[in-house]
């Protein structure tokens, strides 16, 4: 009896764990190649919730991959979205800020790559309609890029990310929840963009929150960004911790598990 109740209880367990790995998926924008990573739920769900995650502006890093296990953990498909696409990788600082520059500049492209990977996101099994997307610097901003282009996201979280948009752009009703989570010594996103940020948020009439973090600058999620503040970016263990917390809220709210 005692061995059958122990068999039983492996049963159960096993049939609620899925083995979790991360997995290349090769897609495609037109003619250009594109390598994403996907990684399954660890855990059943009739709902299928899923996060389309968007990398910094090296393009699919340690970090992101980090983060889609962890969140994959939690009960949640996530897929990483390669918004430059093969022999465009950046191989330093130089090519990352100009490739970033051009989808920031472009936004309408960035944000058909990023539905591109949204689909191919669905594509692995989430549920259309449950599906959130969090980014991180350049990421972040893709996020309220993909907000504003009306995308089916229950929810966007952006870490660390760009705010602005070109003031000559129309404000439209953004119905996608918005968090944002933001380093308060943070020296590349100004007062200004802030507050345009902040006012284009009331203007679209959008359900949104701004959490600032004390001590925390430009990439305080990224633990290979150095502790020194003085240099614009870098990493802050409470504010990650923080910040990730804020996260798992965040989706419990806009997502069902």
């Amino acid at each position: 009896m005692k061995n059958s109740a122990l068999l039983l209880f492996a049963s159960i367990l096993f049939s609620n764990t899925i083995n979790a790995q991360l997995k290349t998926v090769k897609y495609a924008d037109g003619n250009q190649a594109l390598n994403g990573l996907f990684i399954k739920s660890a855990k059943k769900s009739s709902n299928n919730p899923g996060i389309l995650l968007l990398p910094a502006w090296f393009g699919i890093d340690n970090a992101s991959k980090a983060m889609a296990e962890k969140l994959s953990k939690l009960g949640y498909h996530v897929f990483i979205a390669d918004i430059y696409g093969e022999g465009n990788y950046p191989k330093n600082t130089s090519e990352a800020g100009k490739q970033a520059g051009y989808y920031k500049t472009n936004f309408a492209e960035y944000q058909k790559r990023i539905n591109i990977a949204l689909q191919e996101l669905i594509k692995s099994g989430a549920n259309a309609d449950n599906i959130a997307a969090i980014g991180y610097c350049f990421g972040g901003t893709g996020v309220l890029e993909a907000a504003r282009a009306h995308l089916n996201l229950k929810g966007v979280a952006s870490f660390h990310g760009g705010l602005g948009k070109d003031a000559a752009r129309t404000v439209e009703p953004i119905t996608t929840k918005v968090l944002v989570c933001h380093g308060a010594d943070d020296p590349f996103v100004s007062k200004e963009e802030i507050a345009a940020f902040q006012q284009e948020m009331r203007d679209s009439k959008a359900d949104w929150q701004m959490i600032y973090y004390a001590n925390a600058v430009h990439a305080f999620t990224h633990e290979d960004a150095g502790n020194d503040n003085s240099k614009g970016a870098a990493y802050n263990a409470v504010a990650a911790k923080r910040s990730f917390e804020h996260l798992q809220l965040f989706l419990n709210e806009v997502l069902k598990k």
